[in-house]
This record gives C-alpha cells, sequence and structure tokens, in this order.
C-alpha cells in the first residue's frame, strides 16, 4: 500500500515513504503499457530492477528517475503525491497523439538569442481605419518550458467594435512557436473570444532587436475591415525609460507619428502581398 500523502508534502519524507510513493504511481503509470518487458524495453532499464521499483524495494539514480519522467511527462512529484493528483503539463490539444508528431514539439521553448525575453513594442496599419496605425506592448517570458507573451489591446480599437473595455477583457495571452525561417505567435483574448496568428521573422540590423512580419485577425470576410496587416516588433527589453515611453504612445496614432525607421519597414506606401 502507498504511504500516508496527506502530510508528505508539508514534512519531510522518509526513504520508504518515497519508496513506496514512487512504486505506486509507477503501478499505475505503467497500466498503459502493452507489458512491462515491452515498457523496459522502451525506457532501457532491466525489467528485474524496474520491478524492484514496482514494489517499493529499491529507487533509480537521478539519470534513470529523470528518463522515467520524461517518458511517461510527468514531474518529480510522483515521489510525494499521487499521480492522479499531478497537473499533467503536457495536456492540451498539441499534445493529443492524435497530433502531438506534427505540432507538439513546436511549443518547446524558442531559444532566447532568438527572440529574448522583456518587453517590446509592436505597430500595425488598423485593420478598421485605413488611414491609422496602432502601436502597443507585449512582454516575452519563459516558463515551464515554453516561451509566451502578454499584452493588452488598445481600449480605443475596443471600444469602437462596441466591446468591453476593462483590463480583464482586453488583456491577450499568447505562445510563440519556432518556425523554419521565424517565428510564429498564436494569441488570443480570455476565454478564446478572438484569436491572432503573426509571423515574424528578425531584420539583421546594428542593434539586431527588430522583427517583422504580419498578423492575421479570426474575422469572417465579409465584415468591415481588413483581415491580415504587417506588423513591426522592436525589442525594448527592460529598459525602464524606454518602456514606458511606449507605453505613452500605445493606441491609435497616425503616419505622422511613426518613426521613420518603423514606418520604412512597415513599408506604408506598399500593398502587402
Amino acid at each position: 500500500m502507498p504511504a500516508d500523502t496527506n502530510n508528505m508534502t508539508t514534512r519531510r519524507p522518509t526513504p520508504a515513504e518515497l519508496r513506496s510513493m514512487l512504486g505506486a504511481n509507477l503501478r499505475q503509470l505503467s497500466q498503459s503499457s502493452v507489458s512491462i518487458s515491452a515498457l523496459c524495453r522502451e525506457l532501457g532499464i532491466n525489467r528485474t530492477q524496474y520491478n524492484r521499483y514496482l514494489a517499493g524495494e529499491s529507487f533509480p539514480r537521478p539519470d534513470v528517475l529523470h528518463r522515467i519522467c520524461s517518458f511517461f511527462k510527468v514531474d518529480a512529484r510522483i515521489l510525494l503525491e499521487p499521480v492522479e493528483n499531478i497537473p499533467d503539463v503536457q495536456t492540451g490539444p498539441f499534445n493529443h497523439p492524435f497530433i502531438e508528431e506534427f505540432v507538439g514539439h513546436v511549443t518547446d521553448t524558442v531559444p532566447e538569442e532568438d527572440f529574448p525575453n522583456g518587453f517590446y513594442r509592436f505597430i500595425r496599419r488598423s485593420f478598421i481605419h485605413e488611414d491609422q496605425f496602432v502601436q502597443g506592448l507585449i512582454y516575452c517570458f519563459r516558463e515551464d518550458g515554453h516561451t509566451f507573451t502578454r499584452g493588452f489591446e488598445a481600449k480605443q480599437a475596443l471600444r469602437e467594435q462596441g466591446l468591453d473595455t476593462r483590463p480583464s477583457q482586453r488583456e491577450f495571452r499568447g505562445v510563440i512557436l519556432p518556425q523554419s525561417d521565424g517565428l510564429a505567435l498564436l494569441a488570443s483574448r480570455k476565454g478564446a473570444s478572438s484569436a491572432s496568428f503573426s509571423y515574424l521573422a528578425r531584420v539583421p540590423t546594428f542593434e539586431n532587436n527588430f522583427w517583422t512580419g504580419y498578423i492575421t485577425r479570426t474575422v469572417r470576410e465579409n465584415l468591415a475591415g481588413k483581415r491580415v496587416e504587417r506588423q513591426v516588433f522592436e525589442y525594448l527589453g527592460r529598459d525602464t525609460g524606454k518602456v514606458l515611453a511606449a507605453a505613452r504612445q500605445t493606441g491609435f496614432c497616425t503616419e505622422d507619428d511613426i518613426l521613420p525607421y518603423l514606418k520604412n519597414m512597415l513599408k506604408v506606401d506598399e500593398p502587402f502581398n
């Protein structure tokens, strides 16, 4: 029987409790395998030794434990909690067996040298007003092996569409996905009420801090406004002065308000191809 786990996470568990909990979790995780022999072959672990793990008689070396956790897509909490109580960090449609080999791997962390953590200024032409542009801020960070982004829609943009302008409704979050020649950003407001897809490629410059591409929005074809526009990302890092200056400029603006080098990257006088 597995050890009592009611207070294992609030005190120091004994070696026997750790072995017992691991054994109970491995027995449950192993049920999905064709056989223990086949599982041991996939894991590269001697069956006799694995049986000792299952019985709570032995404990794996750190490298073997890492191999087991990676195979079953769990973490080291299998030493402390029943596996059914541990949130599966690999859940979600991207990691479903049907699609995992096609898109699941792309949610891995984007190398920070390709898209550093910190704040970015973005600018694009308005989807609704041809003579206006939208400037905003987005924050990029890494967590649990993935690259995420967070930002807020401009109040005016939502107000003109008759949408809620409260911060909770303006917030959008996204994930950066690696591509063969650039990056993809999939973002959505809370509840997936609306979404956008962006493609970005780094621009070779002296400071190497610009990305250009385009953004698309999920709306019907017959609705007013465009569904795709060019956009530029400028890396600001965590420079407080630059970030605050950019924050004061967020929202709608005209072509005359755009800095010349950003206007050039946006190709404002050229139709999107």
